[in-house]
């Protein structure tokens, strides 16, 4: 598992990965988008069309839905093929879902 912070590693390719998870959080309580540097980090981020895809955010603000609405059609529209996706409440509920997300784990 590797770990990328859009906000802060530009420059990184997504390409290798065969299933990538994104989370995003609402820049302000009232928000209904994610910050613009995920798109562009996703624009940027080498080859992830067709890739498998989980979506997530955590539960805070007052338009959850619209966020992960706005972080879902920032995936889709750069071809990301979407499996799932949650609002998440908690650290055990996050790694819950985690362990049931159907990751193929490939031998290098």
């Amino acid at each position: 598992m590797t770990v990328v912070n859009a906000l802060t590693d530009g420059g990184k390719t997504l390409t290798p990965y065969a299933y990538i998870a994104i989370g995003a959080s609402s820049p302000s309580s009232f928000a209904k988008a994610i910050p613009d540097a995920l798109g562009a980090f996703l624009r940027s981020a080498g080859h992830v069309s067709g890739k498998r895809c989980y979506a997530f955010i955590g539960n805070k603000g007052l338009r959850k839905g619209k966020v992960l609405a706005s972080l879902m059609k920032t995936m889709e529209s750069e071809g990301m093929y979407l499996k799932r996706s949650d609002i998440l409440t908690n650290a055990a509920e996050a790694e819950a879902v985690g362990s049931k997300l159907h990751i193929e784990k490939s031998v290098t």
